[in-house]
């Protein structure tokens, strides 16, 4: 039942890394590259750390594959988020399907 369990995990999480990385070559603009990237791989990644839980059947294994996944989804995240920030603050290109929404300007200052 674990190999099951372990080869569908495996499976997914292949899939969804297939799906991150097509998406980077696909995609117009940095900011949608990074939504699908930073979406799909963490998952993708979580679902093949899951698979390799589930495959070994390891307390030692577990704990580790665990503090990776909880490393991941804490980092990925903020790394999308700081690309995302950087880019428009450089004034990177939106391409032109690409709906924007600005936010609106504070009194007294400039965005951060």
């Amino acid at each position: 039942m674990n190999d099951l369990i372990a080869a569908s995990l495996l499976t997914g999480g292949a899939l969804l890394m297939l799906l991150a990385g097509i998406g980077i070559l696909r995609m117009p603009d940095v900011y949608t590259r990074m939504q699908a990237s930073a979406k799909a791989s963490t998952l993708g990644a979580g679902m093949l750390l899951l698979a390799v839980t589930a495959h070994f059947e390891d307390l030692d294994v577990t704990v580790r594959t665990l503090a990776t996944i909880a490393f991941i989804f804490l980092t990925v995240p903020v790394s999308a988020h700081l690309i995302g920030r950087a880019a428009y603050r450089t004034g990177a290109p939106v391409s032109a399907t690409t709906r924007v929404e600005r936010p609106a300007e504070r009194p007294g200052g400039e965005d951060d």
